[in-house]
């Protein structure tokens, strides 16, 4: 497994995990805007030249926020995640960032697993987050003294 950064050339794979990873994905305008800005970086995982997975995180002064991270479903449960999230605490760590956070789908328990897993706490929670399902959303935070 290879991570990489992100390439516009791949994007339509990357919208492609987008589509069968979240009900509400994000449009080809929305990651343009984001990769084109400044305070934004992505990573794709590949196994063996095939992109299956991506992560996305911003950061500004010394806040860093995870924007997505996806893994195509058929790719799930092997690690992936866990590398693509590594990748991002070690950039928002080069980054000097003093903590990450990010939000995640109150009923995303695989996802939620995964982030307590490795260091960030639950701190909130954002009401009607999401407008798909009107589901909450839960703040996530990981602070820089965790950053090994």
């Amino acid at each position: 497994m290879k991570i990489d950064s992100l390439c516009v050339c791949n994007l339509d794979k990357v919208l492609e995990i987008e589509k069968k990873c979240f009900s509400d994905p994000w449009t080809k305008t929305m990651f343009l805007s984001e990769i084109s800005s400044k305070f934004a970086w992505f990573f794709t995982a590949c196994e063996e030249d095939e992109i299956v997975g991506f992560a996305g995180i911003r950061c500004v002064l010394d806040e860093a926020e995870i924007i997505n991270i996806a893994v195509l479903p058929e790719y799930q449960r092997r690690g992936i995640g866990q590398m693509l999230l590594d990748k991002l605490i070690a950039f928002a760590k080069e980054k000097g960032a003093s903590f990450v956070s990010l939000e995640v789908r109150k009923s995303n328990q695989a996802a939620r697993r995964l982030y307590l897993n490795n260091g960030f706490k639950e701190i909130g929670v954002r009401k009607g987050y999401y407008e798909k399902g009107r589901e909450d959303a839960v703040i996530m935070r990981f602070d820089a003294e965790k950053f090994s």
